[in-house]
């Protein structure tokens, strides 16, 4: 499942919660009816919006059965998901962080950088998680370092600032 936001906190006394969304589709993602998964005591659980404003550009939502600030505080901290098949269909040159996970990084000249282990920060400033044979290298999501990107390749071609690479490199 892809993960679409996280709940941060209760929000008021009713059962609401505060979401920090993690798509580009907010609107579409949260609304009254829509249907998310977490995962909690080892199961995945299935909640489905009965209200949903928007404060501040965060989602508020009510859960259908989350009654009361204690119920809600229960679910701080949870990731919302979907299946990948609700997932809508990007255009070209787009693509979700779930795509870029197992992707080869290399460096412009040609060089083996290592493989995308996650994504990680918010929709902007995010940074590719590289498994190097030296440790984790964190690279900046911008357009001057990331220069190709091919989900379908498994690919990355990266042009990464001076010393970047060389911070995960034991010195001799």
């Amino acid at each position: 499942m892809a993960v679409v936001g996280w709940i941060a906190r209760p929000h008021g006394l009713r059962g609401q919660v505060v979401v920090n969304a993690e798509t580009d589709f907010p609107a579409e993602r949260f609304h009254p009816g829509a249907e998310l998964f977490i995962q909690r005591g080892g199961s995945v659980e299935r909640l489905v919006a009965a209200t949903v404003r928007f404060q501040r550009d965060r989602p508020v939502i009510g859960f259908a059965g989350v009654e009361g600030i204690d119920a809600a505080a229960l679910l701080a901290g949870a990731e919302l998901r979907i299946p990948f098949d609700r997932l809508r269909r990007l255009d070209e040159g787009q693509y979700y962080r779930h795509d870029l996970v197992g992707c080869v990084v290399e460096a412009a000249g040609g060089e083996r950088l290592g493989v995308v282990k996650e994504v990680e920060g918010p929709l902007t400033g995010s940074r590719l998680v590289v498994e190097t044979d030296h440790g984790e290298l964190l690279i900046p999501m911008v357009a001057g370092i990331c220069r190709t990107i091919d989900v379908k390749t498994k690919r990355i071609v990266v042009d990464p600032p001076e010393g970047l690479v060389g911070l995960n490199r034991p010195s001799r």
